[in-house]
């Protein structure tokens, strides 16, 4: 039956699969795709190249970005890369043509982004990339960072890609935590099987050449934090800096007071295109949500909560003050100089998140 199809598809010339592309994104569609592939009769970066101009038409399709992370699943598998090359469709080494793939992607996403707003499923899936093909890797990372800024920049208003560098800030905090704790295990390791020692030396050097670059976490997000307030005074009213700001700030009193971290923000994100708001409810943000919902209490019942959450929240070891004290002159600055009603309300609302956060 497959054979069938497959002969079929050949008396097809590329326009013509270019327009039923265009017209048909359903599942029936792109599960015959999947066999075609799977018969190799389909090249699998045809097939990315294809699904790359569906996206033009259909940005948020989520269907077509979960079949395109199971054809970069076909790629990356043990025994696909090098068939591959032998095709001469990628004639490059395995890690590069790995951040061929990566950069590809990129754009792919940043395409769908610019023609949706708040695209989550290509952001979503330009997370998953960073997870699976890239690993996290400090230096993709922070390459992400620098290249993202100035789209959100231009999109103040588009929750999902502060998200997305919200997971990166994380992605980095956590990649540092992980790192820091690896001559620890490696010591132990070491003591019960000394003839590894030497080739997990060598491993080591390996991997902190490969990421010789400083991670200064302080500075990154204070840097955050004034990218922060430059776009909240240039662009007065956008609820999405406001609550990108809480965030940044989470972070700083996570490095200086050893919180809890946003761990549902650096959860994977799985080929089934599970949403990253299912993570919303995990144990490590309940704090940032309930402090988050302040904003929508009425007048009687935000006293009721304030006051108990405020009793608990000043048994809490006691917070750097100069944090605090930087972000409580912002506020006073925009309230006392901006004209937006909007502005003023979301600025309050920050200030009311502040208290119930810092118990201040």
């Amino acid at each position: 039956m497959i054979q069938r199809k497959c002969h079929s598809i050949c008396n097809w010339d590329l326009c013509s699969i270019f327009r039923l592309l265009l017209l048909f994104t359903e599942i029936s569609f792109i599960f015959y795709r999947k066999e075609l592939i799977l018969s190799g009769t389909l090249n699998p970066l045809k097939d990315l190249h294809l699904g790359k101009l569906a996206l033009t038409k259909f940005p948020k399709s989520p269907e077509t970005w979960i079949h395109r992370r199971w054809v970069l699943q076909q790629l990356i598998q043990e025994n696909s890369l090098p068939s591959l090359a032998t095709k001469g469709n990628l004639g490059a080494a395995p890690v590069e043509r790995i951040h061929r793939l990566v950069q590809e992607e990129m754009n792919v996403c940043s395409e769908a982004a610019g023609r949706y707003p708040s695209n989550y499923n290509a952001w979503s899936h330009r997370i998953w990339v960073l997870q699976h093909l890239a690993k996290l890797t400090v230096k993709v990372l922070l390459d992400e960072l620098s290249s993202t800024k100035y789209w959100v920049s231009m999109h103040v208003s588009d929750h999902s890609g502060f998200h997305y560098r919200q997971f990166l800030l994380n992605s980095l905090i956590h990649r540092t935590v992980t790192d820091n704790n690896i001559p620890v295990q490696s010591q132990m390791v070491n003591e019960q099987n000394p003839s590894l020692q030497k080739e997990e030396e060598s491993a080591g050097t390996e991997a902190a050449c490969a990421e010789d670059q400083s991670i200064d976490l302080p500075r990154r997000l204070d840097e955050e934090m004034e990218l922060c307030s430059e776009l909240i005074d240039n662009y007065p009213g956008h609820e999405t800096l406001w609550c990108h700001r809480r965030c940044v700030f989470y972070l700083q009193q996570h490095l200086s007071n050893k919180l809890p971290l946003l761990s549902a923000v650096v959860s994977s994100v799985d080929s089934s295109d599970e949403s990253l708001n299912n993570s919303h409810h995990s144990p490590a943000t309940s704090h940032m949500s309930q402090a988050m919902d302040v904003d929508g209490l009425n007048e009687s019942s935000s006293k009721q909560g304030y006051t108990q959450e405020t009793k608990r929240l000043k048994r809490a070891p006691v917070q750097d003050s100069l944090g605090p004290e930087m972000e409580y002159r912002f506020v006073d600055k925009v309230l006392s100089t901006c004209r937006d009603v909007d502005q003023a309300r979301f600025a309050t609302a920050y200030r009311k998140w502040l208290v119930t956060f810092l118990g201040q």
